[in-house]
C-alpha cells in the first residue's frame, strides 16, 4: 500500500475562517485521498509549535501571519502552500481571499446607503490589513470620497502597544470622524470592538457610523451590539484549492507560480450598517427613535416629542429623505421584527404581535399581508421549508 502523505496545518483553530480553511481541505480529502494529519490546535499569530523542528513531513498548509511561522516552515524544507494574505514567504504558491473584492463589497454596501464618507479600522499586527486598508482607500479616492484609516501605516509599535492603550486612541479617532461615516473593520473581532468603543463613546451605529466586517464570524457577529453586518469569505473553496494545490506538489509536478485569489461570496447585514445616511439632523434623531422603540408600541406623536418640529413638516422630510411617512417607517420597523420572529421561533402570532408592538393581532395580519401578499401562517411555513 502506498504510503499516506504526512501533512501539516498551521491554521488556527480559533476563528470561523480558519475553521473554513480547514473543512475546504478535509472536502478535497473527501473526495481525493487521505492524508496523515498533523494539526496543532493554536490561535491567530501564535508562534509555530515546537515539535515542528523536528517534524520530517511530506508538506505543509500554513497561514504564514509572522516572521516566526514563516522562519519554521522554511526551515522544515517541505513542499508549502500559505493561506495568508500576508505573503512573508512571496517564492510560495498561496491561496488567498481577493482583498480587492471584498474592498469592492463593502464600498458599494456602504455607497448604495448613502454614506459618502468613509473609513477603516485595521490592526497593526497584521501585514494583510494594511493591504485590505489601501484597496478600500483607493476605491473611495476614485470617486473623491473623504476617508480616514486607523492605525496609520506605521507597525513599529506593534509588539509594545497593549490593547488599553490602543482603544483610547481608537477612541479619539472615532471621536474625530466626520458623521456620518461607513466603516469597514479589518476582520469581525475588529468590529466587534469598534462597535464596543462606539456603544460606550455615545456614538450611535449605524446612524452616525455603519461598520462593516469581514469573515462573517456567525458568533461574533451576532455578540455584538448592535449586530455586525460582515463581507463573507469563500473559506471553504480556498481550502479546498490549498490542498489541491499541495497535492500536486507532493507528487512532483510542477504548479503556476503566484497567488490564487478567491473572490468572497457577499454581504451579510445586520444592524450594524442597516441604515440609510441621513444628513438631516432631526430626520436622523428620529429614525434613529423610530429604530429602537418602534416595538413598544410608539406612534408619530411619540415620535414628534423628541425633534423640536411641526408634524407637517417632519412628515415632508420624510418623505423627500426616504420616501415615505414616519408612521411607515414605525410600520417597517415592526414588520423586520415580526419576520424575525416568524422565521427563528415558534412563538404564536399573538405574542408576536405583542412583541413586536401591535395592540391587535388582527391589525397585524391584515398589514403583514399588504406588505408580503401572503399571511403570516404562510411566511413563516415557506421560510421554514
Amino acid at each position: 500500500m502506498a504510503k499516506r502523505p504526512e501533512v501539516a496545518l498551521l491554521i488556527e483553530t480559533s476563528n470561523s475562517y480558519a475553521r473554513g480553511l480547514l473543512r475546504g481541505i478535509y472536502a478535497y480529502l473527501r473526495e481525493h485521498h487521505p492524508w496523515s494529519i498533523c494539526l496543532p490546535e493554536q490561535s491567530r499569530g501564535e508562534a509555530p509549535p515546537k515539535w515542528l523542528k523536528s517534524w520530517r513531513g511530506d508538506g505543509i498548509i500554513a497561514r504564514i501571519e509572522n516572521p516566526r511561522i514563516a522562519k519554521a516552515v522554511r526551515e522544515t524544507g517541505a513542499r508549502a502552500v500559505d493561506v495568508s494574505a500576508a505573503r512573508l514567504l512571496p517564492d510560495l504558491p498561496s491561496v488567498e481571499t481577493d482583498n480587492e473584492a471584498i474592498a469592492r463589497l463593502a464600498f458599494d454596501h456602504l455607497f448604495e446607503r448613502g454614506f459618502r464618507n468613509l473609513a477603516y479600522c485595521g490592526d497593526r499586527r497584521f501585514p494583510w490589513s494594511f493591504d485590505r486598508g489601501r484597496r478600500f482607500a483607493r476605491i473611495a479616492q476614485e470617486v473623491n470620497c473623504p476617508f480616514a484609516a486607523f492605525p496609520p501605516a506605521d507597525r513599529k509599535r506593534a509588539a509594545a502597544i497593549s490593547w488599553k492603550q490602543e482603544e483610547n486612541e481608537l477612541k479619539a479617532w472615532v471621536r474625530e470622524l466626520a458623521k456620518p461615516t461607513g466603516l469597514l473593520a479589518c476582520y469581525d473581532m475588529r468590529g466587534l470592538q469598534l462597535l464596543d468603543v462606539c456603544r460606550r463613546g455615545g456614538i450611535a451605529v449605524p446612524d452616525e457610523i455603519a461598520v462593516i466586517g469581514v469573515d462573517n464570524d456567525d458568533l461574533i457577529c451576532n455578540l455584538s451590539e448592535p449586530p455586525l453586518s460582515s463581507v463573507v469569505p469563500d473559506a471553504e473553496r480556498t481550502g479546498y484549492a490549498a490542498a489541491e494545490l499541495l497535492d500536486q506538489l507532493m507528487a512532483g509536478r510542477k504548479v503556476e507560480e503566484g497567488t490564487r485569489l478567491i473572490e468572497p461570496t457577499g454581504i451579510v447585514t445586520r444592524q450594524s450598517s442597516d441604515v440609510r445616511a441621513i444628513p438631516d439632523a432631526e430626520v436622523s434623531a428620529a429614525v434613529r427613535f423610530i429604530r429602537d422603540h418602534a416595538c413598544d408600541g410608539i406612534n408619530v406623536e411619540d415620535v414628534l416629542l423628541t425633534v423640536p418640529i411641526s408634524r407637517r413638516i417632519l412628515e415632508n422630510r420624510f418623505k423627500k429623505i426616504l420616501g415615505h411617512t414616519p408612521h411607515e417607517e414605525i410600520l417597517l420597523v415592526q414588520l423586520r421584527r415580526v419576520t424575525q420572529l416568524l422565521e427563528e421561533t415558534d412563538l404564536p402570532l399573538a405574542t408576536i404581535a405583542d412583541r413586536a408592538g401591535f395592540k391587535y393581532v388582527e391589525y397585524l395580519s391584515v398589514v403583514f399581508k399588504r406588505r408580503f401578499h401572503r399571511s403570516p401562517a404562510r411566511y413563516r411555513a415557506e421560510h421554514r421549508a
